[in-house]
């Protein structure tokens, strides 16, 4: 229907004849002539009209779907549009052919200053209007881009792209399950896989050497800015005979690449040898209150309980005596009013401690209440184990290492935003390494609802460091898995770890998680029963796809990557989903509904 796109023409092609088809993004009667911006999905070329040639022309309206056949010419010099990859040309339309006509619209779609008054509810309603935005248009032609460098990558590596199932069975991957209730199977219930972890893991017992898939996962989380609701895409891949180091091996050329391909930013924070730092847990929550720092920026959390024992002020003191921690943590104080520093001390109250001591530093002066209790050397040796200078704030965290960590890094986060200290022209990857194998449940967690007071830190399939040993000798919370993650610029990108692939030893682990043996064999009977037959030592991870898309390009919402995306209460405010169903669905599938209390 068309000979080029409105993407395409230029001063080349002055004095050709063309067809174009497309939608009325713009229109303008200036005395008598009419001018089109006519808009497809890759880009915008201005029309002339002559409403005495084509009397039709005069009704066209914003949304139309018009063809037309006219003449490619030159436009007058001081109407060229330096900014469109048309800009210098515009077409003489001869014919008008209008394909569709369109209703009034909710909102204005080629006017991105104006969204903000539509409201995301009324865009997503409305998304197939929502999508004809350029910029959206853009996204989706990024990630298709992105996903066709990822698969030609991997091709290259050696590995094979293998589509692992959907209906699978629960799995405690760390949230909640989708549940599909089967008609063949009354009472029986598949689940969404939260990740395709068994299969690939099931892949490399079947001589599966090197695996990857642009794998949708689903997990019935809350929704944050970096999190979809529901449902995501990763890259899954997994090795055979690797580890961990085989693992950042293949990954890091990768993100590297996609930095510099899918993005404006400067890799930075490189190792000696130009590879991605790597930070132990228990270092990262230490120095920077997060196994996601961002390391852009170089404010650090310092452990500074040796230089305050017996410092006069009691409540360090008696949050040493019971075991606690102090740590510090120096910034600038020039934009730091009385009412900042309160706020900031609200925010790590929110996170758990009592309240947020702190002294600030004049010249060769310490000024704070705490001066009343602790000597000025004291406060010294605290500045300079900080790197704390003139003009510089310096915060204290005293309680325990478990919280004093993350309220810490919340404040650290609070101050980089305050300051202006994140440079989005700068990546900065790392990878965290070393977690913990276990960890103490939460009381809002399902396990803590379940009876179980420890449960798996992150992913239950890691193999633990130190093997069965470290499961029989150590206490669960020393015990270190062969697990990471990959982190860029604060947000985590990927997961990761060597896989446990000894029935002896998952029985093992899940013991110690509060699972008997019968229990794991029901959940993972497949799993057990497949290592018993030669399974060999295989590692992998999966970064997530949209999720590394908006961090490279600084988008605002991880929502507008995808093409129909749910609310922020897990709605398709589109297709009006979720929705109520009939009776007789909900018979076939055996199930019947309480009402509500």
């Amino acid at each position: 229907m068309r000979t080029h796109t409105c993407g395409e023409l230029n001063k080349a092609n002055i004095g050709q004849k063309i067809t174009l088809a497309g939608w009325v993004d713009s229109y303008r009667n200036l005395g008598g002539l009419l001018f089109i911006d006519l808009r497809d999905a890759y880009g915008l070329t201005q029309l002339t009209f002559d409403p005495a040639v084509l009397p039709d022309s005069a009704k066209l309206r914003h949304e139309w779907v018009i063809k037309i056949d006219g003449e490619v010419v030159a436009r007058p010099d001081k109407m060229v549009n330096q900014t469109m990859p048309s800009g210098e040309i515009e077409v003489k339309a001869e014919s008008l052919e209008v394909l569709s006509r369109a209703k009034e619209l909710p909102f204005q779609i080629n006017n991105e200053d104006k969204l903000g008054e539509a409201g995301e509810a009324l865009r997503l309603k409305y998304r197939f209007l929502d999508l004809r935005r350029p910029k959206l248009q853009a996204m989706l032609t990024a990630k298709d881009k992105l996903i066709a460098y990822i698969r030609d990558y991997f091709h290259k590596q050696g590995f094979r792209e293998i589509q692992t199932p959907i209906l699978a069975n629960s799995s405690p991957e760390g949230a909640r399950d989708f549940l599909i209730p089967s008609r063949l199977h009354p009472g029986k219930f598949y689940a969404l896989p939260q990740a395709p972890q068994q299969f690939k893991q099931l892949l490399m017992v079947g001589g599966v050497d090197k695996y990857f898939q642009v794998a949708p996962c689903f997990r019935d989380e809350d929704v944050r800015v970096d999190r979809h609701y529901g449902e995501f895409y990763q890259l899954d891949m997994e090795m055979s005979f690797a580890g961990q180091d085989d693992v950042f091996a293949i990954m890091e050329p990768l993100m590297k690449d996609l930095t510099t391909k899918f993005s404006q930013k400067k890799l930075i924070n490189l190792d000696k040898n130009k590879n991605f730092v790597r930070i132990p847990w228990r270092e990262a929550m230490t120095t920077y209150g997060t196994d996601k720092p961002d390391l852009r920026y170089d404010l650090k959390i310092v452990p500074v309980s040796d230089l305050l024992v017996g410092c006069g002020f009691s409540i360090f003191e008696q949050v040493l005596a019971t075991g606690g921690v102090i740590h510090a943590l120096a910034a600038s104080a020039k934009d730091l009013s009385r009412k900042v520093i309160d706020e900031i001390e609200a925010l790590a109250k929110a996170r758990g401690l009592g309240g947020l001591a702190y002294f600030t530093i004049e010249g060769q002066t310490y000024k704070s209440s705490l001066t009343k209790f602790i000597k000025e050397e004291v406060l010294a040796g605290v500045a300079k184990a900080c790197g704390a200078k003139d003009g510089d704030i310096v915060f204290f965290g005293a309680g325990d290492w478990t919280k004093v960590c993350p309220a810490l890094g919340a404040v650290r986060e609070d101050l980089a935003k305050r300051l202006n200290l994140k440079d989005n022209t700068q990546a900065a990857w790392c990878w965290i390494v070393d977690y913990p194998m276990f960890e103490e449940v939460k009381d809002d967690s399902l396990a803590f609802k379940q009876g179980k007071t420890i449960d798996f830190g992150h992913n239950p399939f890691s193999m633990p460091q130190g093997g069965l040993e470290a499961l029989n000798n150590k206490k669960p919370l020393d015990i270190l898995a062969h697990q990471y993650d990959l982190v860029l610029n604060g947000f985590e990108i990927s997961s990761g770890a060597e896989r446990n692939y000894s029935p002896e030893i998952m029985y093992k682990a899940f013991a110690i998680a509060g699972y008997d043996q019968a229990e794991v064999d029901k959940r993972f009977g497949a799993m057990i029963n497949a290592f018993q037959y030669g399974a060999p030592p295989h590692a992998g991870n999966a970064p997530g796809i949209d999720r590394l898309l908006l961090v490279l390009n600084d988008w605002d919402s991880i929502r507008d990557i995808y093409a129909f995306p749910k609310d922020g209460q897990g709605r398709d405010l589109l297709m009006d989903s979720p929705s109520v169903v009939d009776e007789a669905q909900l018979d076939e599938l055996n199930i019947k509904l309480k009402k509500a209390k």
